[in-house]
Order: structure tokens, then C-alpha cells, then sequence
């Protein structure tokens, strides 16, 4: 066990209780009206914010090969194995002028681009499911909370491997965790056409808006998509192994062309769209609700895994899922367990190179199986209710 785990999970304890206090409550508070006009939501931020960490890793390949004659050494030794396989990159760290500036990019600038990139990218995640719970969820405390939790955890796992940077590091996650959330919560405000809990009784839980099936598989493909960039991410650039973003090209190209289908391609065909069933619309509610129970506690789960204790996180999972699916347990029941076990089928026959890209794997074949089951059901019900 490491030297934080104390900290980490007192991180998983505390923000799972929020996280179980509080989103119950977003959940149903009435919200204001989002601004009108036309929004594109936290993706180009998001772009934006992969684009400079990705100008950060040529800048640090700069500076490696100009200052520190290409050895990596000066920071490895600080580190775990696995980090920083650098490409050369002679021709652009020739004519680069005044080289030695470049220093705060071995890991500062990317201490401070962090916290926006996953956040970020779990709003947006949202937003795909529901543009209503995003603009809720994104103008609510668990933005905030969840700014705080991550940087606790970010900066517990910097401590454990700290280097003469780290101090910096922290400043720098600090600022992170104080600019972030007034962001996601400027970009919330200019969403059109999402209402937050607009329609709703008074006290009312908010969930997503009635989804076809055929929006749930697509928000399946979406989640796919999201995680595996992230994990492109994680390989490539987090850990300041540019030299390997070819090997990752096939993947990234394919995640991006799943987001742009699923962005663009019209969702709906000649005939009109069908109303969903009931296990579909309760399935849509279950997964909402799942997302914003998790925004604040899910990178101390998932940390304390690795450098707390595993069975904690893994106790706090369970409760945020068991939280989420509570009052949908008795209509989700069989198709949770059919998705449970094509999960496991899928973690068992076709594992990833390491813990998340299996989970990544399991996780989206659980969610395509459980949505097609759904579906049947709801077919299934049509038909009988039909023939009566």
C-alpha cells in the first residue's frame, strides 16, 4: 500500500458521500433557463485543450534533444518505468530558438491542463446522453466538488512520485481547480434549447429526455469513442511517450470518426422516430443518474485502486451504482445480468494491455448488451400490448 492511501481514501469516502448527498438533489432543483443561440457544448474547449497538450509534447521533445542532448535521465529518475519515450525531432529542434525556456514543459504545463482535460471530457460525455442533464449538472456544486476531488487525488499521486517540479506542479493543479468549474459553468449558460427541468414537478428528479434506442447505442458508441481517445491520451501524451502516437493512430482515427458519426449523422430516418418503451426510458434515467453520481468521486475510485485500498474503491463504486439503480432495480434486473455477463465474456476472452482499456471493453459491451435487451423487451411489450 502506498504512503498516500490514507489520503486517497479518505478522498473516496468523502466525495462518494457528497456524491450520494448531493446529486439526488441537483438532480431535482428547478434550474434557470440556458442562454439562446446557437452551442456547440464543451467539445471545442475539449479540442482545444488536447490540441495544447499535444504542443506541449513537441515542446518538451525540443527541449529533451536541444538542452538535455536527447537523455531523458534528468527526469526519469524521478518516475516510474514508462515515461517519456521521446521522439527527436531534429529538424524542428535545430532551428528552435532559445531553447532552454522550454523547461516548464516537463511536467507543469501539463500538471495545469489536466483537471480541464478530464473534466471536461466527462461533461461532454454527458452531454451526449442528455443536453438537459449536462446544463444541470454543469451549473450545480458537483462541478466544484468534483474540481476539488480530483485535485486532491491528482496531487497525492504527484507527492508520491514527487521531483524537484512537484511544489510547481501543485501550485499549478490548485489554479487548475479554481478556473476549471467557473468554465464548464460559462459554457452550460450558453447552451440553447436545454432547460434544465423545464416541465418537471416541482421537486421532481430530472432525468434524460425520452431516447430512442437506437440514441442509446449511440451514446454506447460514444462512450467507446470518449474512453479509448482518453486512453490515446494516457499512452501518448500523459505520460510523455510521443514517440509511440503512430502505434495509436488506427485507434484515435477510428474513436474520432465514431464521434463525428454519431455528432452528425441524422438520428432519425424516413419514418417517424419512435416513441421509447419503458425499459429503454428507464434505462436512459438509470445511466443519467449513474453519470452524476459518479462526476465527484470516479478519479479517487479509480486512483485509490492502484494507491489506496482496492477494496474500498471498489465498495464505493458499488454503492454509486446501487444508488443510481435503486428504484429501477426490478425492471433492469435482466438486463443488467445479461450485460453483466457479456461483460465479463468480453474482460475474459478479449482483455485490453492494462486494467482501463479492459474495463473500457467490458463496460461498453455491458451497455450495448443491456440496451439491445431492453429494446427487445420493450418490442416485446409493444406487440402483446398491441394483439390485446
Amino acid at each position: 500500500m502506498s504512503g498516500i492511501a490514507p489520503l486517497l481514501d479518505g478522498t473516496v469516502v468523502a466525495s462518494a458521500a457528497a456524491a450520494l448527498f448531493l446529486a439526488p438533489r441537483v438532480l431535482r432543483r428547478e434550474a434557470g433557463p440556458a442562454r439562446r443561440g446557437r452551442s456547440y457544448g464543451p467539445e471545442p474547449v475539449l479540442a482545444a485543450v488536447v490540441a495544447l497538450i499535444y504542443l506541449n509534447q513537441v515542446l518538451v521533445a525540443v527541449y529533451v534533444n536541444r538542452v538535455h542532448h536527447g537523455d531523458v535521465s534528468f527526469i526519469t529518475r524521478y518516475l516510474q518505468p514508462g515515461w517519456f519515450d521521446v521522439p527527436r525531432l531534429d529538424a524542428l529542434a535545430a532551428r528552435f530558438p532559445a531553447p532552454e525556456l522550454l523547461a516548464p514543459s516537463a511536467l507543469r504545463v501539463q500538471a495545469f491542463l489536466e483537471l480541464p482535460l478530464v473534466l471536461l471530457a466527462f461533461v461532454a460525455v454527458v452531454r451526449r446522453l442528455d443536453r438537459a442533464l449536462y446544463v444541470r449538472l454543469a451549473r450545480s456544486p458537483l462541478v466544484p466538488l468534483a474540481a476539488a476531488s480530483y485535485t486532491v487525488a491528482f496531487c497525492a499521486v504527484e507527492w508520491d512520485l514527487r521531483n524537484p517540479y512537484t511544489v510547481d506542479d501543485l501550485v499549478l493543479r490548485t489554479l487548475a481547480a479554481c478556473l476549471t468549474p467557473p468554465l464548464i459553468a460559462w459554457l452550460a449558460r450558453r447552451e440553447a434549447g436545454a432547460e434544465p427541468g423545464a416541465g418537471a414537478e416541482p421537486g421532481a428528479e430530472a432525468t434524460p429526455a425520452p431516447a430512442p434506442t437506437r440514441n442509446l447505442f449511440r451514446f454506447a458508441l460514444d462512450l467507446w469513442a470518449y474512453g479509448q481517445l482518453m486512453l490515446v491520451l494516457y499512452d501518448t501524451a500523459l505520460l510523455y511517450n510521443l514517440a509511440r502516437l503512430g502505434d495509436h493512430l488506427p485507434s484515435a482515427a477510428a474513436a474520432l470518426a465514431v464521434l463525428v458519426a454519431t455528432r452528425t449523422v441524422p438520428p432519425r430516418g424516413p419514418h417517424p422516430r419512435p416513441q421509447p418503451g419503458p425499459y429503454t426510458t428507464t434505462l436512459a434515467g438509470t445511466i443519467g443518474r449513474a453519470l452524476a453520481l459518479f462526476l465527484v468521486p470516479a478519479l479517487s475510485i479509480r486512483y485509490a485502486e492502484s494507491f489506496g485500498t482496492p477494496e474500498l474503491a471498489a465498495l464505493a463504486g458499488l454503492l454509486v451504482i446501487g444508488a443510481a439503480a435503486r428504484r429501477d432495480a426490478p425492471r433492469l434486473l435482466l438486463p443488467a445480468l445479461a450485460g453483466a455477463v457479456v461483460g465479463y465474456a468480453v474482460a475474459a476472452l478479449a482483455p485490453g494491455p492494462y486494467y482501463e482499456a479492459t474495463l473500457l471493453r467490458s463496460a461498453t459491451g455491458a451497455l450495448l448488451a443491456t440496451t439491445a435487451l431492453c429494446a427487445l423487451l420493450d418490442t416485446t411489450r409493444a406487440r402483446l400490448v398491441v394483439r390485446s
